[in-house]
């Protein structure tokens, strides 16, 4: 196939919560604790209630500019993605974190696809650059901030969620981590899983507080169940399904560049529970220990900021060398599975 455009990243910054142990906190979510504790996470990170999304968008962001040694005005693109809902509704954080950095002449771009966001983020940077040809330096940023209002973070999912955010600065013609392919497949009949019933404009919120009968939480697993009337075996079949598909695209990704599974040296999912990252390692024929399996545990699942979150843990702890082929990849709800390809 003929080559998108070339680009690599310049440098990768992270900002996150307070990381605390979570078998000393799990009983503030859930009784059921010894099903969490069985998800293996050690630790989690939490922020304080002042400290939103943004700001942790903007924390990562600066020390990825900082690294890279650039200016906010330098940039031409700034792709944000989020995980749970910003501070308000009828608003674009894309464009409030531009404004925040000074990054004046940048096109900025807001996506919402759960947690593979950090992948497709380097999908729109490409489709820009190719579009674009005197677009040279991207910003892309993936953030989770839990509303706890609305989600339970350690009850609602089988991950254990995190507050964070990773930033990437990535220049037109940078030789190092280049993007050579992102593939993505998507399945609309899963759609309504984990979304929240009330406040949209379905069932919008009343101005005088008035009950509508519908939760105002999300979804959660056990609601789920509901789609497979609850038929345990129909639902492992669907688990097995999400899990196979994430092999099946980082496969995609492989052949779309003329490569092969085999020829990956690192493969980095999104911050899954131990059981799920043994799992799709073993169907894609990749051992744990070249996968972020260790990093997953230690710091919890952070939305659409894990891939890059897990990247630069990658690099800081010497784990990739010149010439490997990283693939980052996972599922995000809607539901899709993304896989991007990355060369050291």
């Amino acid at each position: 196939m003929k080559p998108g455009p070339h680009f690599g990243l310049l440098s990768l910054g992270a900002a996150h919560g307070e990381r605390v142990a979570v078998a000393d906190i799990v009983s503030e979510y859930t009784a059921d604790t010894q099903r969490v504790l069985e998800y293996g996470y050690r630790n989690i990170h939490r922020c304080p209630p002042d400290v939103s999304l943004c700001d942790l968008a903007e924390e990562a962001a600066r020390e990825a500019l900082a690294m890279a040694d650039i200016t906010a005005d330098q940039l031409d693109l700034l792709v944000l993605a989020i995980t749970d809902i910003p501070e308000y509704l009828y608003w674009d954080p894309s464009t409030h974190v531009q404004h925040r950095l000074g990054a004046r002449r940048a096109e900025t771009v807001l996506i919402a696809q759960g947690c593979i966001g950090g992948i497709t983020c380097l999908d729109q940077v490409a489709g820009r650059f190719a579009t674009h040809p005197d677009y040279q330096n991207a910003l892309v940023i993936g953030v989770n901030r839990t509303c706890e209002a609305y989600w339970n973070r350690m009850e609602t999912h089988s991950l254990m969620f995190s507050d964070g955010a990773a930033a990437a600065v990535l220049r037109r013609g940078h030789d190092a981590y280049t993007w050579r392919a992102v593939e993505t497949i998507s399945d609309g009949r899963y759609s309504d899983f984990f979304l929240l019933e009330q406040g949209g404009a379905a069932v919008p919120f009343t101005a005088d507080g008035a009950e509508t009968g519908m939760s105002p939480t999300v979804r959660d697993a056990w609601d789920m169940m509901e789609f497979f009337d609850y038929d345990t075996d129909r639902f492992a079949t669907f688990v097995d399904l999400m899990n196979t598909r994430v092999a099946e695209v980082v496969a995609r990704a492989c052949r779309r560049i003329g490569a092969d599974v085999s020829d990956l040296s690192r493969v980095v999912f999104l911050n899954d529970n131990a059981r799920t990252l043994k799992d799709v390692s073993g169907k894609i024929g990749v051992p744990l220990d070249r996968t972020n399996f260790d990093i997953s545990l230690e710091h919890g699942h952070f939305g659409a900021a894990d891939h890059l979150f897990n990247l630069r843990r990658h690099i800081l702890d010497d784990a990739v060398k010149p010439g490997d082929l990283i693939a980052l990849a996972g599922m995000g709800r809607g539901m899709h599975w993304a896989c991007a390809l990355i060369e050291v």
